[in-house]
């Protein structure tokens, strides 16, 4: 699994303002010698599903 792809699918289910937060925790994450499938980038998905679901939940 690529979580880049899959927080990408999620992207039209987020408020922009934790789109763009994870836009810029990846970069930097990425920027600083980080890599695609490191851990760190499983707990930005995991972050962004949560998100996803409250929001479901929340309309």
């Amino acid at each position: 699994m690529n979580p880049i792809y899959e927080i990408s699918r999620l992207q039209d289910k987020l408020p922009i303002a934790v789109v763009q937060d994870l836009h810029h925790r990846i970069a930097d994450w990425l920027s600083s010698g980080g890599s695609y499938d490191d851990p760190y980038m499983f707990q930005q998905l995991l972050y962004a599903q949560g998100v996803a679901e409250r929001v479901k939940c929340n309309d």
